[in-house]
């Protein structure tokens, strides 16, 4: 276990995994290949870990179907299910400072964000899908005639999940909470840049009690372990969460064996602050909704749209607690911003930072990069930004924020609403017929009303148009891991 010193600078966790989990055994790949994970801060390796492919994921898909069809989880009653995850969460508890520091050391975000919400609210997603283990009911159906017709949810079966590298632990949770509650079995690969923490949430799962074969991990590639988890015919449904490419991949390699699927994907939110908002909260909303997680938020309010009023002194503000944040070693607790989370999603940025400046955007701060080492990237302000700008219209993944002026709410309405993802949005205002009446027209899954970034387990999340299909989180989560099937019973002579 992690613990912080005197100073305040928490200790990197040891590696307890680094191999695939299939069943209840950790293993190298069938080839013996690996790949190396990187520390972002340092740019050196922390260790290397097994590469999977499709040999390996059709070992894993195999014990998933097993642990499915004919294995004790196949009989375990429902509020059994609900306890094992309960003690999942418990024991994520007892370990939370080296989960988080496992987080930190893969992934660069800071500590303290790991701390205080990464782990809080994985640990809140399981406790909550394990209270709706026993509590997934049918339906009784009056129907014509002498029949009794009823309804039952049946688990869909061997469910292939593919999470990113952004939150890894939160999207374990989010994952296996639903699938696990409702009886599935799973073949999980997690993002190649973070597999860390994912790996020791399978050491963790089976210390729980969980069956062999219930859970397995294959860490590997996207176009190696992820497609073959895709194509796999044992595998009968795919929850993906990335980029929208990728997406539209899975969709054509799905279609053989026309898997189940679901999607949260990208976003390029709208967040839209009218002069008669509370400055202070909406400033501070603004630079939490933008550069938290170094950016890499797949519901940032990238898209600042501030009425022309209030526009000057917003910017000011905004610009003057962007410069307020503390880059550095994301194990001191002091830290706000890490790095960026490998080399490629660094050069993304900086490419983006480029083109908003040579179409015309201006930098208020930031846009270079901090030290030689690590992926260390300014918080960075645009200003004079217009719609049809790169860093306007593309998902940029990173501590860009980009500031558009606006006189009109109607006019707010069609900007916001002039993209092709819809994942989030909000909007800040004293005047709640405006609240509404935003929440009401602008085409996105979430709206947060004078807030930003607020989650929990029970409320519903997910995307219209490119951002995704179907929706994790609460009761609706359920339906993406569940069957509904009719049966029908003749009660005549």
């Amino acid at each position: 276990m992690s613990a912080a010193t005197e100073s305040g600078t928490f200790a990197a966790p040891a590696i307890r995994q680094k191999g695939i989990l299939i069943g209840d055994e950790w293993s190298p790949a069938v080839s013996g290949k690996t790949f190396q994970t990187i520390n972002p801060a340092t740019e050196e390796v922390i260790c290397e870990v097994a590469e999977g492919d499709k040999a390996d994921v059709d070992r894993a898909a195999r014990a998933a179907r097993a642990a499915f069809e004919s294995g004790p989880w196949s009989k375990m009653d429902a509020r059994d299910r609900g306890q094992l995850l309960l003690k999942l969460a418990d024991l994520m508890e007892e370990n939370l400072d080296e989960l988080a520091a496992l987080e930190t050391l893969d992934n660069g975000k800071p500590i303290g964000d790991a701390r205080a919400a990464d782990l809080p609210l994985a640990i809140d997603c399981l406790r909550y899908y394990a209270g709706w283990a026993d509590k997934i009911t049918g339906d009784t159906i009056p129907v014509r005639g002498d029949y009794f017709c009823y309804t039952r949810r049946e688990p869909v079966g061997v469910c292939g999940q593919i999470i990113p590298w952004n939150f890894p632990i939160l999207m374990v949770a989010w994952k296996w909470g639903p699938a696990l509650a409702t009886g599935n079995t799973i073949v999980m690969k997690p993002a190649e840049q973070t597999p860390l923490s994912c790996l020791r949430m399978g050491e963790l799962a089976l210390e729980a009690g969980f069956p062999a074969g219930v859970i397995n991990i294959v860490p590997g590639y996207g176009p190696t372990a992820g497609a073959a988890i895709v194509k796999h015919p044992l595998i009968d449904k795919v929850a993906f969460t990335g980029s929208g490419e990728t997406a539209q991949r899975i969709m054509a390699d799905a279609s053989t064996t026309l898997k189940r699927l679901t999607f949260e994907l990208g976003g390029k939110s709208p967040n839209i602050v009218f002069a008669d908002a509370d400055l202070d909260a909406a400033i501070t909303g603004a630079e939490f909704g933008l550069f938290f997680n170094q950016g890499q938020c797949c519901c940032a309010g990238s898209r600042l749209f501030v009425e022309e009023a209030v526009h000057e002194e917003f910017v000011e503000r905004v610009v003057a607690r962007a410069n307020q944040r503390v880059l550095g070693n994301p194990f001191d607790t002091g830290t706000t911003q890490g790095p960026q989370v490998d080399k490629d999603q660094f050069d993304k940025i900086m490419g983006y930072i480029d083109s908003g400046s040579k179409e015309g955007a201006t930098c208020a701060t930031g846009g270079q990069r901090v030290g030689d080492r690590g992926f260390f990237i300014e918080p960075t302000v645009f200003t004079n930004v217009t719609d049809e700008m790169s860093i306007a219209r593309e998902e940029i993944f990173g501590p860009v924020m980009s500031i558009l002026k606006f006189s009109e709410m109607d006019e707010a309405i069609s900007r916001a609403n002039n993209t092709t993802f819809g994942l989030a949005a909000a909007v800040w205002t004293s005047d709640a017929k405006k609240a509404h009446k935003i929440a009401a027209s602008v085409r996105a899954g979430t709206v947060w009303v004078n807030c930003y970034d607020v989650f929990d387990a029970a409320a519903p999340f997910g995307g219209f148009k490119m951002s995704g299909m179907g929706r994790e989180l609460g009761e609706a989560g359920l339906a993406n891991y569940t069957e509904l099937k009719t049966v029908t019973v003749n009660l005549g002579e």
